[in-house]
């Protein structure tokens, strides 16, 4: 388990909150982690002792909603609103993120973000059997 005073004791950059017993998750992360390579985002599963006492607002909604954007004012982006942070800052993703802020656009990335994150566990093949429903 990440220790959570260690990652704030780097330099204070966006968190990248996901649920790393999610085999799904795990690997879009591992993905996201590769196109940044400008080290723009510090990444913390949600079980990381500590997290919620750290950052309360994660609290204000269910963590299995989807992934959580801590920005460096410690306002929370939740689910495809986290996505969209992300996206625009990464290199070679940030010429698509416009799209986000197209209204009808948006409603259908959230609605396909909010689908993903309620079936995440049956999109990844789980050998370990923590993904199990």
């Amino acid at each position: 388990m990440t220790n959570l005073s260690d990652q704030l004791s780097t330099p204070r950059r966006p968190i990248v909150v996901y649920d790393g017993q999610c085999a799904f998750c795990i690997r879009q992360v591992t993905k996201m982690k590769q196109r940044d390579r400008n080290d723009t985002f510090d990444y913390l599963p949600n079980q990381t002792e500590g997290l919620e006492l750290e950052f309360p607002k994660l609290m204000e909604q269910d963590l299995n909603a989807g992934m959580r954007l801590i920005n460096t004012d410690s306002t929370v982006s939740v689910g495809a609103d986290a996505v969209y942070q992300i996206t625009r800052r990464l290199d070679g993703w940030r010429h698509l993120a416009w799209l986000y802020r197209v209204p009808v656009l948006q409603w259908v990335f959230r609605a396909t973000y909010a689908w993903v994150a309620k079936n995440r566990h049956r999109l990844a093949e789980c050998t370990d059997g923590r993904c199990e429903l």
